[in-house]
């Protein structure tokens, strides 16, 4: 039964990135060309928006990653140990990072919404921050879970 939970999610994590790499590929260009039309007076924007896209597809496909590892490790039985801690923790850092990245992205939303009379626009902008914090706050939750389980089982290793 484990098997075959940790295979699903192995599945689940290759589906996540597979839209990600397409929207990298095929939108994100369009997305720059599509802001610098409709704000003219920022060209910087063409460039600006799509690096810090990319930039932010880099700690998304670490966390990835260090999820998969992660799955490895429970495959393995070593779902207590240090490197889940460090992988939980690395996976913390990269939601951190994603989260940065895209409030980043605000001043140019603001923009866009304040020209296109779109005030929700900017409440669209603070999706993926959200969700990325949300994230990076339940890692550290898991983290210091597993840290506290790992102390507790090398005490009763201790003790027999």
């Amino acid at each position: 039964m484990k098997q075959v939970s940790t295979t699903f999610l192995k599945l689940a994590i290759i589906l996540m990135g597979i839209p990600v790499l397409l929207l990298c590929i095929f939108l994100v260009p369009k997305i720059g060309n599509d802001f610098t039309n409709f704000l003219p007076e920022y060209p910087y924007i063409k460039f600006l928006l799509p690096s810090i896209l990319y930039a932010s597809s880099i700690p998304f496909y670490f966390a990835l990653y260090q999820a998969f590892n992660l799955l490895r490790y429970i495959d393995n039985n070593n779902a207590f140990s240090e490197l889940s801690v460090i992988a939980l923790k690395k996976i913390k850092y990269c939601a951190v990072t994603i989260s940065g990245l895209h409030v980043l992205l605000l001043p140019i939303l603001y923009l866009f919404a304040d020209k296109d009379d779109a005030p929700g626009m900017i409440i669209v902008g603070l999706l993926i921050p959200f969700a990325s914090l949300v994230i990076a706050f339940f890692a550290a939750v898991l983290q210091k879970l597993l840290q506290e389980a790992i102390d507790i089982k090398s005490e009763n290793d201790l003790t027999v």
